[in-house]
């Protein structure tokens, strides 16, 4: 399944964010370095003091409470002093950048011999060797001035700038998107045949060229459409206008009767041609869209077009009832009149002569799907696409039927109109089934 590709808003959303992490990472990585060497000198000092205290107490403390005084620096302080012995267990700190310069300047400042430990014996703590007297000693230090006791209130900080930094890209997001929505949404009412609201001057230089040329492309679109339904309006009339003078002298004159019914059906081959090129060229309804009764439409457009009145004629009707959509009523019709002309016109029997039509109303989730299925010979798969173009006929229709190739071409406009989509399948063992599939609402 092709995975939907996000849209520009969230493109958007997702980079600033990016962005803000990518920056955030930099900084933190930037105050570690910059902080690494005050933070060392920091806990180097009270090392050092630590070390140079004890040595000091025991110096030049009384030997009679030097004992009481160890008991009191353990039990007070969590600070040990054990004798160095060659046999003691060392393991030493790993390999980190503000160890290692805690590390260099303990040993700096008390003397070369020092020795730094992470662990004697089995016991882990900062362990740094001293001497008295010419005897060394261990000094542990229980309470670890390497580990930053930062507590939970920098996650409550973080949390809170992270939420702050969210509205922020949200807030910049829909800034510079919503121009860029504004001429999406107008796009797709176009694209949809429908005149869109004029776009706003205003915003940057850019947001404002490009919502001028697009209101007047719209405007000379409109301009254009006017003037296609006059100009079509006036070749209906100076066509039909003499095809009722032809038709008139027709009826009046003493022609044979075969010759008479012949004539009639060419003029109203025309003028059949004529219609559809009008229904073809008419602009979208701009009017708001109406509630339509669905099923009564199918039935009442199945029902005008009178095709089970001939004997060799049988339309099976499966409407589900109640069938609602928001839509223009005049356009469905004519949609549905194509559908079942199409079927009535090239649908028979190619072996009975029979037309066996079925048309068909249902709910498929949050749509509507009018089916019109035929016994005809049917069409090759690789013909679909093309029938729904405009002046695009079947090999039936290339044989003598009459039609100017716009039926489905009309059907597939108004589909689109309506948000929905016209499917050209196949009716087993033969024939033709066209979908058209509406939302509902």
């Amino acid at each position: 399944m092709k995975l939907r590709s996000p849209s520009l808003f969230w493109r958007t959303f997702l980079l600033i964010l990016l962005l803000i992490a990518a920056s955030l990472a930099a900084w933190v990585q930037s105050f570690r370095v910059f902080e690494r060497e005050p933070r060392a000198q920091q806990i180097a000092q009270q090392v050092v003091s630590i070390v140079n205290l004890t040595r000091s107490a025991l110096l030049y403390s009384d030997p009679a409470t030097r004992r009481f005084l160890l008991s009191d620096l353990a039990d007070d302080e969590g600070i040990r002093v054990v004798p160095l012995e060659p046999t003691d267990q060392v393991k030493p700190f790993p390999d980190i950048p503000l160890i290692g310069l805690v590390s260099k300047q303990v040993i700096e400042r008390l003397g070369p011999d020092t020795r730094i430990a992470a662990e004697v014996n089995g016991i882990a703590g900062i362990w740094v060797s001293f001497e008295i007297d010419g005897d060394r000693y261990w000094v542990f230090i229980e309470r670890d001035p390497l580990a930053r006791d930062a507590g939970t209130q920098w996650v409550r900080w973080a949390l809170a700038s992270m939420l702050l930094s969210m509205l922020a890209a949200i807030a910049i997001t829909g800034v510079v998107n919503r121009p860029l929505k504004r001429l999406s949404d107008a796009a797709r009412e176009l694209g949809a045949g429908r005149r869109p609201a004029p776009l706003p001057d205003a915003g940057p230089a850019e947001i404002r060229t490009v919502n001028a040329s697009f209101n007047r492309m719209v405007g000379d679109l409109a301009k254009l459409e006017q003037d296609r339904a006059v100009l079509l309006a006036g070749i209906s009339h100076d066509l039909r206008t003499p095809l009722a003078r032809l038709r008139l002298e027709l009826e009046l004159n003493d022609l044979p009767e075969s010759a008479r019914a012949a004539m009639i059906d060419d003029i109203e081959q025309i003028d059949a041609i004529v219609a559809q090129f009008l229904d073809y060229a008419r602009p979208a309804p701009q009017q708001a869209r109406e509630d339509i009764d669905l099923s009564a439409l199918v039935a009442d457009v199945v029902s005008h077009a009178r095709l089970d009145e001939r004997d060799d004629v049988r339309i099976e009707r499966r409407i589900a009832p109640g069938v609602r959509i928001a839509g223009y009523r005049t356009e469905l019709a004519r949609a549905i009149e194509n559908l079942v002309g199409n079927a009535a016109r090239y649908g028979r029997d190619p072996e009975t002569g029979r037309l066996d039509l079925t048309v068909e109303l249902s709910v498929e989730g949050r749509h509507a799907v009018i089916a019109v299925a035929d016994r005809g010979p049917g069409i090759e798969p690789d013909a679909v696409e093309r029938l729904v173009r405009p002046f695009e006929r079947g090999e039936a229709a290339r044989s003598g039927q009459a039609g100017a190739g716009l039926g489905l071409a009309i059907v597939d406009r108004v589909a689109r109109l309506h948000g929905g989509v016209l499917a050209l399948e196949p009716n087993p063992p033969h024939g033709l089934r066209a979908r058209l599939r509406l939302p509902l609402g």
